[in-house]
């Protein structure tokens, strides 16, 4: 009985094993790295930056241009943009100025890429890419990440284009 259990947990984590290696070799062939930078166009808000995948980047208040202050529950809300382990820095895509993409330590580890000096942020409530649904957020704590590298306050209205 023991043995049948030990080869079903077994198959049970190669299936899963070959199911988490076939999803990423998807996601590879799809298209830039999660954490590229991009500039996308959004009406109302003019070029905004979006991560790898189109999803709109945000910047929190409460930062101050510094080390993140958004953990726990606010950090599953508004999960980090982060740096994956092997890369050496985030990439700016066409229209990002490189030279304000940098990173910043997390407590517990990891690094999140920041831009102006401003952790970024996704927002769960961005279903697709090109959306903005966080904008000015949780009393006007979160707002778009202008691709000058300055906050971006203004009111969106519609879909982000490329």
């Amino acid at each position: 009985m023991r043995v049948l259990a030990t080869l079903q947990v077994a198959a049970l984590a190669g299936a899963l094993t070959t199911g988490v290696t076939a999803c990423g070799a998807g996601q590879a062939a799809s298209g830039p790295p999660s954490y590229e930078v991009l500039a996308r166009t959004l009406p109302g808000a003019g070029r905004v930056l979006t991560d790898g995948h189109g999803f709109s980047l945000y910047m929190y208040v409460p930062d101050h241009r510094g080390r993140s202050q958004c953990y726990g529950v606010c950090a599953r809300q508004w999960p980090p943009l982060m740096l994956p382990a092997g890369a050496a820095h985030p990439l700016a895509g066409r229209g990002v100025k490189a030279s304000m993409l940098s990173t910043v330590r997390r407590a517990g580890g990891g690094r999140q890429v920041t831009y102006n000096g401003w952790p970024l942020y996704l927002w769960q409530g961005d279903q697709e890419p090109g959306q903005a649904t966080g904008q000015a957020d949780d009393m006007g704590l979160w707002y778009l990440m202008s691709v000058s590298g300055a906050v971006d306050r203004s009111q969106v209205t519609g879909q982000a284009g490329s």
